[in-house]
């Protein structure tokens, strides 16, 4: 057991959400050119590859990492961040990182409000009112009352829904399943759902282009690597929050490698939706002391 060091936790998270942000830039320009299911097939090969990997060193070896007494939940969980994964991509592609991770922020507020039908928890009367105002948030983003809306603005709320939906199944297992135990299963069931999808799509890539794949496979895994080690040094309340810095990381790479543009009811909408996020944290925080 690591001993407790929040400000190296909090350090930790920061440099997962940059190294997340690093990650989806990646993940735009690949899927730009190729098949966005090949290219996240290929990422889950050196996610399961990393999984196996850590889990073989562990005492109990790969045979305590897959022990698990709910194994339908936690094949749901791998195969359900998967598609995420999939969907969350083909938005970077659509609409670019800024919007989508504009949009995606709402994820949080998502868990909060499902954490009850879902898990059974109860969520009070100011969490419910700043669940509220942050889909107010989300409206002034996509701003549907305003010429023609898009379709494709839907794109990163649904994989927002799926990764809360992912969220709350993790803390369900994790009732009876440890985090090495849910970690594992998270890329074996991933990696083998995607061959089963993205093999039908490969497609020659350029020498130049593996270069930017394997680049992405070792962000992916280090990025997985960092998030652990500051959940195992750290409270989860302490580091939680800093999450958000994956928002301004990706819109500061789309707007200086992508060139897409800033703008203002997105920053607006945004700030609304961060904030009423840092909100449901820190309640969630205070009914826990």
């Amino acid at each position: 057991m690591s001993p407790q060091n929040n400000t190296l936790g909090i350090w930790l998270m920061v440099a997962t959400a940059f190294i997340f942000a690093l990650q989806d830039g990646l993940s735009r320009h690949l899927a730009g050119e190729y098949n966005v299911f090949m290219i996240i097939m290929i990422r889950y090969w050196f996610f399961a590859s990393f999984v196996i990997v850590v889990a073989a060193r562990k005492a109990g070896g790969i045979r305590r990492a897959a022990a698990t007494k709910q194994p339908l939940v936690q094949a749901f969980r791998g195969v359900l961040l998967a598609l995420e994964v999939c969907v969350m991509v083909t938005a970077f592609v659509v609409l670019g990182l800024v919007e989508s991770h504009a949009v995606f922020a709402v994820y949080p507020l998502l868990i909060a409000a499902l954490s009850g039908p879902v898990l059974g928890e109860t969520v009070g009367w100011r969490r419910w009112a700043a669940i509220g105002i942050g889909f107010v948030g989300v409206l002034i983003i996509l701003q549907p009352g305003y010429g023609v809306f898009q379709p494709a603005a839907l794109i990163p709320l649904l994989a927002a829904f799926m990764f809360a939906l992912y969220g709350l199944l993790t803390r369900y297992v994790a009732r009876q399943d440890s985090a090495a135990v849910s970690f594992f299963w998270t890329g074996t069931t991933g990696a083998v759902a995607m061959t089963l999808i993205g093999i039908w799509f490969w497609e020659p890539m350029a020498e130049g282009d593996w270069l930017w794949m394997g680049l992405l496979c070792m962000t992916s895994a280090f990025s997985h690597f960092l998030l652990i080690r500051a959940y195992e040094v750290a409270e989860a309340s302490a580091v939680q929050p800093f999450a958000y810095l994956q928002l301004p990381f990706a819109t500061a790479l789309g707007v200086l490698v992508f060139a897409e543009t800033l703008r203002a009811n997105v920053v607006i909408g945004a700030g609304v939706v961060v904030a009423a996020g840092l909100f449901t944290l820190w309640r969630a925080r205070v009914k826990a002391v």
